[in-house]
């Protein structure tokens, strides 16, 4: 390794380039052969062979120019510049993303870092931004992959209950995969339990799901208060964190699945309310805007809860829960270890719901958000 790292960082050595052009076809190539085996014994150590070369490739690379063939491997001389500098010169954009500079140095990284950040906006707005990035990408030669349906392989395949494009990638001179929801990637899993409910297969989906977009997403960041309750926690400089989030996240989706095994419905829907907090307790900051791709996504948990909530109604017992929104010193009195953040939204105003307030019968169980702090 350590001779790997000396390379990488000479400069002006065209060996070091052809290095760092092979460890991002081969990153690329291990993450999509994860997603079409990921019960391949050699998975784990797959990880942590992607984590070695994650960490090569923050080596500052070399600033010579490159010619002939290497457009067809994204050359370090970025044709997205003007994406770069137009997208981060958006005030709009910065009132839901923040003022962080773009941090990929190529243009295949730039094009997933720019799409992956439009799924915390809203939605009109991301779509403002998909067709422009698009048009950009198009002047300097480059071709949006949207053919071949969702087995292209230019598409990075996220396991989920449907098939969905949530971005394309690129083909031309910037090679970049997109990202797609795919069912056959959930099936090949097999983690849906046989016979499972249309609920707790949804659930099982968004296990999967989410243990992968971790895996992409380096600004994804958690607020589980059974891991960690004093703050919010970036998973990519903590692993530690990481790996203790998607070990209670596993745990709380067996509890729910043994609870569904049972048919009672109290234990479902308390095992229910703490799954839907542990996918809501991941979050972006600041989080993601409630219209936004991810926000409506994380909502289908929510709808799956309130059928939950109606089969323990059915049963006979007084159930009651809230998404809490709005200003937080009108929805403060059902919360508990609530967390604030001084950056997204409107001061004084919730900014994400992690769990919903509950009434069981005549047992209250409080609810937990993020507000906006109003200095």
């Amino acid at each position: 390794m350590q001779y790997l790292y000396k390379l990488l960082a000479i400069e002006n050595s065209e060996l070091a380039q052809l290095l760092r052009y092979s460890l991002y076809g081969l990153e690329a190539s291990l993450k999509q052969a994860q997603a079409e085996y990921p019960h391949d014994p050699g998975a784990k150590v797959c990880d942590e062979v992607l984590q070695e070369i994650h960490h090569l490739l923050q080596v500052k690379e070399a600033a010579i120019p490159v010619v002939g063939c290497v457009n067809a491997l994204n050359s370090t001389e970025s044709k997205l510049d003007y994406l770069r500098a137009a997208f981060e010169s958006d005030s709009e954009l910065s009132l839901y993303l923040g003022d962080a500079p773009l941090y990929s140095q190529t243009d295949s990284d730039l094009w997933n870092e720019i799409h992956r950040k439009l799924l915390r906006v809203p939605e009109d707005l991301a779509e403002f931004w998909r067709q422009r990035a698009l048009d950009l990408a198009q002047e300097v030669g480059a071709l949006a992959q949207f053919t071949g349906g969702i087995d292209n392989s230019q598409l990075y395949h996220l396991p989920f209950i449907r098939d969905e494009i949530i971005y394309p990638g690129l083909s031309g001179t910037v090679i970049s995969p997109g990202l797609c929801l795919s069912q056959k990637a959930l099936e090949q899993t097999k983690i849906i339990p046989e016979y499972a409910s249309e609920e707790l297969t949804l659930l099982a989906s968004f296990l999967v799901l989410l243990v992968k977009f971790i895996e992409i997403e380096p600004e994804l960041h958690h607020a589980l208060k059974s891991v960690f309750s004093f703050d919010v926690i970036p998973l990519h400089s903590q692993p530690e964190q990481k790996i203790q989030y998607l070990e209670a996240l596993g745990d709380r989706f067996h509890r729910t699945k043994k609870a569904e095994e049972t048919t009672d419905p109290l234990l479902m829907l308390r095992a229910w309310i703490d799954m839907d907090e542990a996918i809501h307790s991941l979050i972006f900051v600041p989080p993601a805007e409630r219209y936004s791709w991810w926000g409506k996504l994380q909502q289908e948990s929510r709808r799956a809860l309130k059928k939950v909530v109606a089969i323990a109604t059915n049963a006979g017992y007084e159930v009651r829960i809230r998404q809490l929104t709005g200003i937080y010193a009108d929805i403060c009195a059902l919360t508990k270890d609530d967390l604030q953040l001084d950056c997204g939204g409107i001061p004084g105003e919730v900014l994400t719901c992690l769990r919903v307030y509950a009434r069981i019968n005549n047992e209250e169980i409080p609810g937990r958000v993020i507000f906006r702090s109003s200095r």
